[in-house]
């Protein structure tokens, strides 16, 4: 890819070595310098849309980088900002990552491969939310000619970057299904492979029978698009009981049954990696379904369908391995699972921040916060689901049922 870059730094050698190692990785690129001394404004005519990333220094005499980054982050589609901070001061990390920064790079520790991997990701991440706000809008099935022999729509329910959910009644006996509709995006960041991915998801939860995963009842396949139609949740997820506030005796026989769920995944070579209460949905009977594995891949699969290191699941969740790209395993969704868990007891998330980057942070660095009251007796298991390193968890999810059974 070729790619735009704004560099602001004060250090005329350093804005040239940055140059340097960012051409020298892309040839193509076109790189900004732009000294905050001679001029305190961006440069003349600059507009958000002309750059992918910006790099900017922490500090410039006279000058804080953290304002600058303040008021980056206040104009509509500004491109993602790297903040170059001092080596080993984690104050001023903590204020980036509350200004908003997308990423923090020690100067004195930069390399090029360091740099390069941070700029790839910046831009990958930044192109991605250009393309949500740029992409059209799908139509409902009946303006847009999609139509499922044997049922009736009835509404859409919601809409992503790539696929559209209905809620659709089937003819023949009038019970309602939910119908997922990917259709094929050539020309956006994230259309490229999203039909394979779409149909690895109906592979990957079709080859599971279990009580507490989603029922899958047909699949189809045409030239632009592809469609899932599968059970539906009247009563909704489970982010919907949390905000009740379940009983502790409640949330924990909700936890057996989402483990039960993970040891029969687990069990055919899945992995779910973006549980969270809003992909757990209730049944009339308030029994539980895991869904949406759109983000799933088999173990020890070849990375077919994303390149080494992408982050994959949502921040508050996600465990601290994946938070920051490395491999992950069943003790990834068990971490995801005690998030979960913890949200029900207290009705709050564990690591909450300004950012995405910095509720990652959080999850690597931070305690876990401690339970109060009758969820005390749970601190134990809390912390062998949720520990930082993945040898120190649960390792398996039949080991938690077993310390479940323990405490019932």
């Amino acid at each position: 890819m070729s790619i735009r870059v704004l560099v602001v730094d004060d250090h005329r050698e350093f804005r040239e070595w940055l140059m340097h190692h960012v051409t020298a990785e892309w040839p193509d690129a076109q790189v900004t310098l732009h000294d905050p001394l001679e001029n305190r404004a961006l440069p003349r005519g600059f507009v958000p849309s002309a750059c992918d990333v910006v790099l900017l220094d922490y500090q410039f005499y006279g000058q804080d980088g953290l304002a600058w980054l303040k008021e980056f982050k206040r104009r509509p589609g500004f491109p993602p900002v790297i903040l170059l901070t001092p080596q080993g001061d984690e104050s001023v990390a903590v204020a980036a990552i509350r200004a908003g920064a997308d990423d923090i790079l020690p100067k004195q520790k930069l390399s090029h491969d360091y740099l390069a991997r941070a700029l790839r990701e910046a831009v990958r991440q930044g192109r991605q939310t250009a393309a949500r706000f740029h992409r059209q809008e799908p139509r409902d099935p009946e303006i847009s000619g999609f139509h499922l022999k044997g049922h009736r729509f009835v509404k859409r329910l919601s809409m992503g970057s790539i696929s559209t959910v209905y809620l659709m009644e089937r003819e023949d006996t009038g019970e309602d299904v939910v119908v997922k509709v990917l259709r094929q995006v050539p020309d956006v960041v994230e259309g490229k492979s999203a039909f394979e991915r779409f149909l690895q998801e109906y592979e990957l939860i079709s080859a599971v029978d279990h009580p507490n995963v989603v029922r899958i009842f047909d699949l189809g396949v045409a030239d632009d698009h592809a469609y899932i139609a599968m059970e539906y949740f009247p009563r909704g997820d489970l982010r919907r009981r949390i905000q009740e506030q379940p009983a502790t005796d409640e949330a924990l026989d909700y936890l057996r049954q989402m483990a039960e769920a993970l040891v029969a995944i687990h069990g055919v070579g899945v992995l779910h990696r973006d549980l969270k209460p809003g992909n757990v949905m209730v049944r009339t009977d308030d029994s539980l379904a895991l869904i949406d594995f759109g983000l799933a891949k088999r173990l020890k699969m070849e990375a077919e369908l994303t390149d080494t290191g992408e982050i994959f699941g949502t921040p508050y969740y996600m465990s601290p391995e994946q938070g920051h790209g490395r491999d992950v395993d069943e003790r990834g969704d068990i971490y995801s699972l005690g998030v979960i868990f913890f949200e029900m007891l207290t009705g709050k998330k564990p690591y909450v921040a300004a950012s995405p980057m910095a509720v990652i942070y959080k999850h690597s660095h931070a305690d876990i916060p401690p339970l109060e009251g009758d969820a005390e007796r749970f601190a134990g298991l809390m912390e062998k689901m949720m520990a930082k390193e993945p040898p120190d968890r649960f390792q398996t999810a039949e080991e938690l049922l077993d310390a479940l059974v323990e405490l019932s």
